[in-house]
């Protein structure tokens, strides 16, 4: 049996060795299964991609706070209650300060993790494809930060 996310997978590998166009969009990849019959949308994947939806607007949804930043406005934190996990969208206008911490804490985690894994990335090119002349990479961004910062002024 495989997972949802392996059935996607192999969705893509077929739409591969149909000779489609690659590389592609989501969209082009998507409009494929379903043109062909071999995807369409449950009930809970209607659900599923609406939360999908709603989070991803409620991620882009920013404000100008009293000192003129724009921070953004919603904030998930992931927390255990009852014994089921569940992902909680507070307002940063007026959530709690545990909630904050949590989102922020769990934010920076999953900045250190895409780093760790884009250092991968970049090492496994580099060794196989790129041994001559790697691609460099820092992942101090102190110098970026205080640029962009710099800008907005």
């Amino acid at each position: 049996m495989y997972t949802y996310a392996e059935q996607l997978l192999r969705i893509v590998n077929k739409y591969i060795a149909d000779g489609q166009p690659w590389p592609a969009t989501a969209r082009q990849i998507a409009a494929w299964p379903i043109d062909n019959k071999i995807w369409q949308a449950q009930p809970s994947h209607l659900i599923n991609q609406c939360a999908e939806q709603l989070a991803r607007a409620m991620r882009d949804e920013y404000t100008i706070d009293p000192q003129g930043r724009t921070v953004r406005a919603k904030h998930a934190a992931r927390i255990e209650q009852d014994g089921e996990q569940l992902v909680l969208w507070a307002d940063i206008r007026t959530a709690s300060r545990e909630h904050m911490q949590i989102a922020f804490q769990q934010r920076r985690h999953q900045i250190v993790g895409d780093c760790r894994q884009l250092k991968a990335d970049v090492d496994s090119y580099n060794d196989h494809r790129a041994p001559d002349a790697p691609i460099q990479m820092t992942f101090d961004f102190t110098a970026d930060i205080e640029e962009l910062e710099a800008l907005a002024v």
